[in-house]
């Protein structure tokens, strides 16, 4: 085989692998918002959907919107109260699974927010998996929302 032959076909395999690892994660029902809007911090929140037959772990997200994007969920202390914390390890996805950020629970979580979550807008933020690497997702700004809109009980969260 040629060498040109050769380096297209490399590419193009190249290509539909990347393709074929993230295109296993789908991102339902995502929207990010603000507490006022003059908030310094956001959250983003999302039902993440692993189609394929491998584990996969959320592991990272960023946006230019923040100084700082962080996976966060909420726990609570020996007091009772309920805290936010970072998930260090991220946030795992089961094969054929899906795992629901909610207000309340896991969520991104923008810190030092670099513009005003202007409702009706959109951001862009990029997910990073274990295995399916990096997804870019463009999620609308809805500081209207309210907590349970559009949630789906599919028995287990997580």
């Amino acid at each position: 085989m040629k060498p040109k032959t050769l380096f297209s076909a490399a590419l193009i395999t190249g290509l539909l692998s990347t393709a074929a690892a993230w295109a296993d994660i789908m991102v339902k029902d995502a929207y990010v918002r603000s507490s006022t809007p003059t908030s310094k911090t956001g959250a983003a929140f999302m039902m993440l959907m692993n189609d394929s037959d491998t584990d996969d772990r959320l592991i990272a997200a960023s946006s230019e919107v923040a100084k700082r994007v962080e996976l966060h969920t909420h726990i609570e202390d020996e007091n009772g109260v309920m805290k936010m914390t970072e998930l260090e390890d991220g946030m795992a996805i089961p094969a054929g699974g899906m795992h629901h950020l909610k207000r309340g629970g896991d969520h991104v979580m923008f810190m030092g927010l670099n513009q005003s979550l202007v409702q009706g807008e959109e951001i862009t933020v990029i997910l990073t998996f274990e295995n399916a690497g990096e997804v870019e997702v463009t999620i609308p700004v809805n500081n209207e929302r309210q907590a349970d809109h559009g949630s789906m009980d599919h028995g287990s969260d997580s």
